[in-house]
């Protein structure tokens, strides 16, 4: 089959970062508009629940930069290979050890969604590398735009000083976003793909995008049945329960989740 760079379905030239961002348009205002999102831009956020939004980062980033390290030389993933100046793994350890203590890696609780998502980067990264551009896209140009201003709120919710805590929004080997993320696109764009390839890139981007979906609607579904059975309790207990549940395991995980996804639904549109 004819190797291209890519190219929309009706023939016209285009590149593949302006492909995945109209591909993922529809998906990305469903992810962004959901009240979890909308909450943590509020700064209404727990300690409780960003040590959850690391823990799942951390699998997260753990498959994709595994893949990447491993597909460092297949022609589509070598474009958009940038360890020194991406790579969030050992900015993740670092918060982890900063709010769990050097036995982090015991305490680590993720949800099954989590797990299903690195599932798939690894499936991925030894079938069909060509899919991991769709996911480092998303992630990281993701975490260079609206993870910024995340760590901000964050900072400020939390009342951390300097850096401690929040080392994954930093990004020292980036002098300018702004111009990284040009070098980023203008790399991506430069990649050569088949019309099957490309389609299956946008599709796998779209996919990405419903992953998080998925599990907001699977998280709306676990806060209902949280505030039923509180409000159930009676007038009394209601009373003496924070408006926020914070008390409530199920939802501090739930909303763990939550805030997980919204750093991926998060800037990808202020490329």
């Amino acid at each position: 089959m004819e190797s291209m760079k890519s190219k929309p379905r009706d023939g016209t030239d285009s590149d593949l970062s302006e492909l995945i961002k109209a591909a993922t348009k529809d998906s990305h205002v469903r992810a962004e508009n959901t009240q979890l999102m909308l909450n943590y831009q509020r700064g209404q956020i727990t300690q409780t629940q960003y040590k959850l939004l690391l823990c799942s980062l951390y699998e997260i980033y753990q498959a994709l930069e595994e893949e990447l390290d491993k597909n460092a030389d297949h022609p589509s993933v070598q474009p958009i290979y940038f360890p020194q100046e991406l790579a969030r793994l050992e900015s993740l350890e670092l918060d982890l050890e900063h709010f769990f203590g050097p036995h982090w890696r015991k305490r680590i609780t993720v949800p099954a969604a989590t797990h299903r998502y690195a599932q798939r980067l690894r499936e991925i990264g030894k079938d069909s590398p060509d899919l991991l551009v769709a996911h480092a896209y998303t992630r990281y140009l993701g975490d260079l735009s609206g993870g910024q201003v995340l760590g901000k709120i964050t900072q400020k919710s939390l009342g951390l000083s300097g850096t401690k805590g929040i080392v994954f929004f930093s990004f020292p080997g980036v002098t300018s976003p702004n111009r990284f993320k040009q070098l980023y696109r203008s790399r991506m764009n430069s990649i050569e793909l088949t019309e099957q390839q490309r389609r299956e890139v946008l599709d796998e981007a779209t996919r990405a995008f419903e992953f998080n979906i998925e599990v907001f609607d699977d998280l709306q579904k676990m806060l209902s049945i949280t505030e039923e059975a509180s409000s159930g309790k009676g007038n009394d207990a209601a009373s003496k329960t924070p408006t926020t549940f914070s008390n409530s395991p199920m939802l501090q995980f739930a909303l763990g989740v939550g805030i997980t996804l919204a750093t991926v639904g998060m800037g990808v549109y202020a490329f």
